[in-house]
């Protein structure tokens, strides 16, 4: 009997597998949907372009002995150069998950809602951005990568006309 042919392609299949998980990581972390009034008094989003050219809000993690609040402010000041912000609201919480190397990352993100003060167009990016920018809150919604934060941008709209202009 004639031996049959090895599948074609099989040992680049194998090779190519992720090794198993073999720990789940927890992350929480803090951010903020900040907003501003321009001069016609209409509110604008101000979003982040990630390394990935995803628009998204400025975040970060939480770091030991820090509350959820202060770590939306001092995230935002360190990725927008916005120091003068009013931290107001807490919107809610995000989760998400993704792969690093052999570890599942379980990300919770705490969001609030935050009033830009002072010099709003005088913004400085980090180095990892490909951009911050303004945006309309409609216009804001479209770029915005994530379901879940546009889902809370619309909250923060509620919240914000319940807001003295």
């Amino acid at each position: 009997m004639k031996r049959p042919k090895p599948l074609q392609g099989i040992k680049k299949f194998v090779s190519s597998r992720k090794p198993a998980i073999s720990e789940v990581v927890r992350e929480p972390t803090a951010g903020g949907i900040i907003y501003r009034r321009n001069e016609q008094k209409d509110v604008e989003i101000l979003l982040i372009q990630d390394a990935k050219n995803r628009w998204t809000i400025p975040k970060g993690h939480i770091e030991e002995g820090e509350s959820a609040k202060e770590t939306a402010e001092r995230e935002i000041g360190e990725e927008t150069g916005l120091m003068e912000v009013e931290v107001l609201n807490w919107l809610g919480k995000i989760h998400f998950r993704y792969r690093r190397a052999s570890s599942l990352v379980l990300m919770t993100t705490e969001i609030f809602l935050v009033a830009a003060k002072g010099d709003t167009d005088k913004l400085q990016p980090e180095d990892w951005m490909n951009g911050i920018k303004w945006f309309p809150v409609s216009e804001a919604l479209d770029k915005i990568e994530y379901e879940d934060i546009s889902k809370l941008i619309l909250l923060a709209m509620k919240k914000i006309r319940e807001l003295p202009a």
